[in-house]
């Protein structure tokens, strides 16, 4: 479950946001309020507000965002007492306050908005008020047996690194099984396998990297493994055109339809890559 929070000064628009019945509003927790529209909710959070002249935002504004498979089962109960935990978790006891949830989308969220002046006309002190929304929304979520943010964030984690061994895996797969002679085949090649592999030229028109798009997931060569970089690529595949290389500034090539340059650093890496193995052959160009 995630939380923010803010200090704003437009609460009538907020109030009109969360019953905004287009998005299947619904009220799930009202504190020290009587009306039952905007206007007079707006009203009533005046009232307090007039007291303090010198605050200026003083309305205090959430999101807490349970995931899409805990909204699933969240019913109006259990909402409000999401609303009341989170109150008292933020220290926001004995102020008006109203809470709507919104239910147009999967991801079934609440809007809750809390008078920031409290009944003697004091204002509530929203130092770090976005960072202790999140650990409020992180207590609650324990407090109630929900998903926390630690959670969500470990399970992307997890999957992120089996995507990473599953490029690196079809990336040796390839290598071994095609040998491809150039970054052309090499890209077509890792196509059979399952994985796009997508050029990063620069507006020189300069080969820069590769991108990996995978199950979904879209990543740079250097985030998936070291050798999975073109420079490294470059030195995996056997027909790269080496005397080339040695003979021109640029070379270019021809990736995905179109003739591109190798940058300088990428052809001075692979020149000395081919003459380091053509001394171990005792070959030289």
């Amino acid at each position: 479950m995630i939380g923010k929070g803010k200090s704003i000064s437009h609460t009538k628009a907020c109030m009109c946001y969360g019953w905004n019945q287009e998005k299947d509003a619904e009220i799930v927790f009202k504190e020290f309020l009587h009306g039952d529209s905007p206007d007079e909710f707006t009203r009533e959070f005046k009232m307090l507000q007039d007291q303090n002249y010198n605050c200026t935002k003083n309305t205090l504004s959430f999101i807490i965002s349970p995931t899409i498979e805990d909204g699933k089962r969240l019913d109006k109960n259990k909402l409000e007492e999401i609303s009341k935990r989170f109150i008292k978790e933020m220290k926001l006891g004995e102020r008006q306050a109203i809470a709507f949830v919104h239910k147009d989308k999967e991801h079934k969220h609440i809007h809750l908005y809390v008078n920031r002046i409290d009944f003697k006309g004091v204002a509530y002190n929203d130092s770090f008020i976005g960072k202790r929304s999140q650990k409020a929304a992180e207590k609650v979520a324990e407090q109630m047996g929900l998903t926390t943010v630690k959670q969500v964030q470990f399970e992307k984690e997890f999957n992120l690194r089996e995507i990473r061994s599953e490029i690196k895996r079809r990336h040796d797969l390839t290598m071994k099984q095609f040998q491809p002679k150039s970054f052309d085949d090499y890209v077509k090649t890792m196509q059979v396998n399952g994985v796009k592999v997508i050029p990063t030229i620069n507006n020189q028109n300069k080969l820069q990297g590769f991108r990996f798009e995978f199950n979904g997931h879209n990543l740079k060569d250097s985030e998936i493994h070291r050798n999975m970089s073109v420079g490294n690529i470059g030195k995996q595949i056997s027909g790269i055109q080496g005397k080339s290389i040695l003979k021109e500034k640029n070379i270019s090539i021809k990736l995905a339809g179109k003739v591109v340059d190798l940058t300088p650093s990428l052809a001075l890496k692979i020149t000395k890559f081919i003459i380091k193995k053509a001394i171990q052959k005792g070959i030289g160009y």
